[in-house]
This record gives structure tokens, C-alpha cells and sequence, in this order.
């Protein structure tokens, strides 16, 4: 009876313990192998801008961004010497803004 009881009692806390210490359970994952953004460039509008579907300036211009305007940089892109393209996504809150908002496109510098 004693014997029964001490391993149920083991297979319990085995059970209740053992899934917070295996690497599914998260204990294990240190802070830096999120996979957050460190080192976001962001860049403020001084002026009125046009976002675009494709960086090149005869596609299709998703809207015009106002002055003031944060966005985040998610890469470059050099097209010619000189002409310099970036994808950026605007800034928003994704739980209370509308789904459909545009949130990515390309701007060029």
C-alpha cells in the first residue's frame, strides 16, 4: 500500500514537474533566442510619402504617408546608383486596428 502510494506520489510530481524543465515547456529558452528585434531602424517622415507595393515608382502606390509617420525598417534595397529602396512596415497596434490595414510596402529614400 505504502509502495503503491510513493509512486503514485513520484508519477505525479514527475508529471507535474518534468514539462516545465523539457525545452517545450520554455524554461530552457534564455531571453536572447527570442525571436524579437533588437536593432529596429525606424525612421520619421519630414515629409509627405508614398508607399509602394514594389520598389519601383510606376507600380502601384498603396497610400501616401503623412508627415510625422513612424515606420520600422525591415531591409533595403539598391536599385541603381543611385536610387535606394526600403521596406518598411508602419507602425500599429495589430489587436485594435482593422486587419485589412495596409502595414508593409516600399518607400523610396
Amino acid at each position: 500500500m505504502i509502495n503503491n502510494l510513493l509512486k503514485n506520489f513520484c508519477l505525479i510530481t514527475f508529471a507535474l514537474i518534468a514539462p516545465v524543465t523539457l525545452p517545450a515547456g520554455g524554461i530552457q529558452k534564455s531571453l536572447n533566442q527570442d525571436k524579437f528585434l533588437h536593432n529596429i531602424d525606424e525612421i520619421i517622415l519630414t515629409s509627405n510619402t508614398s508607399l509602394y507595393s514594389y520598389p519601383k515608382t510606376h507600380t502601384k502606390e498603396l497610400l501616401v504617408l503623412d508627415v510625422g509617420t513612424t515606420l520600422s525598417v525591415l531591409r533595403s534595397w539598391r536599385v541603381s546608383k543611385g536610387e535606394t529602396w526600403v521596406r518598411v512596415e508602419l507602425a500599429s497596434n495589430k489587436f485594435l486596428d482593422d486587419p485589412n490595414k495596409i502595414l508593409k510596402g516600399w518607400v523610396r529614400m
